[in-house]
């Protein structure tokens, strides 16, 4: 930078500037404060000005726009506030008139007066402007001028007269971004404590200076993102030799070459010695962040700030996907809002129409705080928000911004430098909360997905009973856990219930249970006993990679008698309420948690379930409390079992889980009320021998049976379903064949059961010339719901075809007849081609 020996202001060439603020009478006056200048300027400047005057400093006022007059005599001429002594001596002068403060709030005007041969080009307006910024900041700091009439009540009052700018000495500088070299003016070196001659013209000198906690956020500046446009403004603190701390005021903006990329910084360093905190502030401040450390959600912040601040009114706006959405609005009460914001009220999440909140936009461009003290107008956007005072703070976090909140008060409010320290404080503070809670609605988000998907989310209709589950995650940590539950069917009379446990609450532990629960239900749909599934998934479980363990209950139930199976693995009994209100906690063996021992043995235990009992599988969740035992908790369970209403599955969960308290660990309920099959089916079975007749074999002993249970008006339907599939299985499986039939209500139900645990095929196309495939088209055809389901290592292949309705009748006991003794009727003659695509 150019400097010369004798200039005060501190920008080179500067002759003279001058400081005009509004009267605070109220008369429609610019009045001077403060000129700096050399001692030999020859150039005066008049005590006060109107606002009605055609002069630059009043059309600067006026508009809010900076008025750089064109130079040379008749500049001197048509600049009313400059008079040269003569004009032989200033044969060109340079001056700039640049507004102090923003529309609403705007304070005044600065002069500036050069006489030297280069003027103000692009870079020294750049810096001019900066300077303007710092000077606003200084005025408001040390008292804002009045800018209208007095409101009764206000602290505020007019700023002392003289010595502001000789408080500010800048210094100015231009950084190179490509080289990291500085151009800079003698006062900037001093700033930083640093000799003028000592000084190597690096910015890596000044940076080292800096207190590492700042280092951050002057690297942001110093290595620019390209979207970083506009002015911007920072504090930051550097250390002197002598170990003193000194707070420096920042204002830079970038400048761009030709291709329009950034290629230098043009910045302003002042003194901020003001900035350095009193004790009772950082006593403010430590209070809201120890209210903000705990928020998780945006209400929370809002809540925070509004009880830390003493405000009234607090409307959150966040940046989501480059767009404005006005996410909380604090209090609910729309009345409490200006008619503007209360006709597009909602309570959450209202998106913001764009171009509706200018005044917002602009200040997440800029990311400075902006204050509207009682008296001054408020943009239109922001008005009636705030009688007493109005605050709009960007939100910053880890290098942008993600919104604004506008703070209001009704009451009178001071905005001195307490007041703006604090703010800018808070808007740091809850920029940071919101960055966190943000991350924890993503985490909190992830976690439900991860649980929804990794449990049943709706559960089968039950033929008999009626199941309800809950799932309660923990309220520490991560909201998911190991605990699971599964109501798995097995046929068309037998469901398996599945309650455990993997132990923790992470998402490892998640993960197992996923993998646990997927494996049970696989093992248990190919048909194998509930022991034998245990056992496969305790052994898959020992072999994977992981420390974790998983405790098992697994209950099999035949709907229809009542029998039920349990195997239990290291997991809590289940408890039985009989009809009569007693409960039980059935005495199960068990075996050790699954992943403990590969070759554990998991015994299975019988008994018999009346009908009008209720079956409680739970985990430990449910029992454990900190301030109760496993024992106690299993009493608390029988007793809320006893005196529910058997009638409401739903109150009975919601009674055990105790109004839903938060725990400590995840819990799972999964609850069965057994009723009974009100139409008991009729069943009968066939063993099928492989001879060549071995289809009219099975004809036979159908048509019997559906003369014994009187439901022959569909014989024809339900005798081609068996031919094709028995047929189909003899042709295409070894082993053992079988046929059963069931009739309930009205709806006949055919399987057939074979040794091979591949499915049919149902053909993908089929043309008149194909002489197999057609059999299952057949079945599908005539059937209201066919499929294929795993059975002890082999398939059943089945096919319900609907009756006619009917009454009941008492299923008649069939009279055992030897294969082959009775004539195939007339009525089913088919004959079974056996030409389904086979699977072997």
């Amino acid at each position: 930078m150019r400097e010369s020996a004798g200039t005060a202001f501190g920008f080179a060439g500067a002759a003279m500037a001058a400081v005009y603020v509004r009267d605070a009478e109220g008369t429609g006056r610019l009045r001077l404060i403060d000129t700096l200048g050399r001692t030999s300027t020859p150039y005066e400047v008049p005590e006060t000005l109107s606002l009605d005057d055609r002069s630059p400093v009043a059309d600067a006022y006026r508009t809010g726009r900076a008025v750089w007059p064109v130079t040379g005599e008749r500049a001197t001429r048509e600049t009313a506030t400059v008079e040269a002594a003569t004009a032989a001596e200033t044969p060109v002068v340079s001056a700039a008139v640049l507004p102090l403060g923003a529309e609403g709030g705007r304070l005044g005007c600065l002069l500036v007066v050069d006489d030297g041969p280069y003027g103000f080009d692009s870079t020294r307006r750049h810096l001019l402007e900066m300077y303007a910024g710092q000077l606003t900041t200084r005025l408001e700091a040390d008292g804002r001028p009045q800018t209208g009439p007095v409101v009764p009540g206000s602290a505020r009052e007019p700023a002392p007269a003289g010595a502001v700018l000789r408080r500010i000495r800048p210094g100015s500088f231009t950084l190179a971004l490509d080289t990291g070299g500085i151009e800079a003016d003698s006062r900037l070196p001093e700033l930083f404590g640093i000799a003028p001659e000592d000084f190597d013209g690096r910015v890596e000198t000044l940076l080292w200076r800096a207190v590492p906690d700042d280092l951050p956020a002057l690297m942001s500046l110093v290595e620019p993102d390209e979207r970083a446009t506009g002015l911007r403004d920072l504090e930051f603190r550097t250390r002197l030799s002598t170990g003193e701390l000194r707070w420096l005021s920042l204002s830079c903006r970038l400048g761009l070459d030709p291709a329009g990329r950034p290629d230098r910084l043009f910045g302003v360093v002042a003194e901020a010695s003001r900035l350095r905190p009193r004790a009772h502030e950082v006593s403010r401040v430590q209070r809201l962040a120890t209210a903000l450390a705990d928020t998780t959600s945006p209400r929370d912040i809002v809540g925070a700030l509004l009880d830390s601040l003493g405000a009234d009114r607090v409307a959150l706006v966040e940046l989501v996907s480059d767009r404005l959405m006005v996410t909380v609005l604090d209090p609910r009460d729309p009345g409490a809002w200006p008619q503007a914001w209360r006709s597009a009220w909602r309570a959450e999440w209202r998106d913001a129409l764009p171009g509706s909140l200018p005044t917002v936009e602009g200040t997440l461009r800029e990311g400075n705080v902006h204050l509207w003290p009682p008296g001054t107008a408020a943009p239109p956007d922001l008005a009636g928000l705030g009688a007493g005072g109005l605050a709009l703070l960007p939100l910053p976090a880890e290098g942008r911004r993600l919104g604004a909140c506008v703070i209001g008060w009704n009451e009178a409010q001071e905005f001195g430098l307490q007041e703006r320290s604090l703010l800018t404080a808070a808007a740091s503070l809850a920029g940071q909360a919101l960055m966190r809670a943000r991350a924890f609605d993503a985490e909190r988000e992830l976690v439900a997905m991860l649980q929804r998907s990794l449990l049943p989310r709706t559960l089968p209709a039950l033929p008999g009973g009626v199941a309800v589950v809950r799932y309660l995650p923990a309220a520490t940590g991560l909201e998911v856990g190991g605990d699971w539950y599964d109501v798995i069917p097995l046929s068309d009379r037998q469901v398996a219930f599945v309650i455990g446990d993997v132990e923790g609450h992470s998402a490892a532990a998640a993960t197992v249970m996923g993998q646990m629960r997927t494996a049970i239900r696989a093992y248990a749909v190919e048909g194998h006993t509930p022991d034998v599934v245990i056992s496969h998934a305790n052994r898959l479980l020992t072999g994977m990679e992981t420390d974790l363990f998983a405790t098992v209950c697994y209950v099999a139930l035949d709907m229809e008698e009542g029998n039920a199976w349990f195997v239990r693995a290291g997991h809590l009994p289940p408890v039985l309420r009989d009809p009569e209100g007693g409960t039980t906690e059935l005495q199960v063996e068990g075996g050790p948690p699954l992943g403990v021992d590969a070759q554990a043995a998991f015994p299975m235990a019988t008994a018999a379930i009346a009908p009008g009992s209720v079956l409680a599988l739970m985990t430990d969740g449910l029992l454990e409390s900190p301030e109760t035992g496993m024992e106690e908790g299993m009493r608390r369970v029988g007793d809320c079992l006893a005196a529910a209403d058997p009638s409401d599955p739903e109150g009975m969960a919601a009674a055990l889980l105790g109004g839903g308290a938060r725990r400590d660990d995840d819990l799972a309920l999964l609850l069965l009320r057994y009723d009974g099959m009100a139409v008991r089916p009729r069943r009968a079975g066939w063993a099928v021998w492989r001879l060549p007749d071995a289809a009219a074999h099975a004809r036979r002993f159908t048509t019997r049976m559906l003369r014994a249970w009187d439901a022959v008006e569909e014989a024809d339907t339900v005798l081609l379903v068996v031919s094709e599939l028995v047929t189909n299985a003899l042709v295409h499986t070894r082993g053992e064949v079988r046929l059963d039939l069931a009739l309930t209500g009205n709806r006949m139900r055919v399987a057939v059961s074979d040794s091979s645990p591949r499915t049919p095929v149902k053909p993908a196309s089929m043309d008149w010339e194909a002489t197999g495939g057609r059999g299952i088209l057949m079945v599908e055809a005539v059937s209201e719901s066919w499929g294929s389901v795993p059975l002890s290592g082999g398939k059943q292949v089945w096919s319900e075809i609907a009756l006619p309705s009917r009454e009941p009748e008492p299923e008649p006991e069939p009279e055992p007849e030897p294969l082959g003794s009775e004539e195939e009727p007339t009525q089913g003659n088919r004959t079974g081609r056996g030409d389904t695509p086979g699977t072997e």
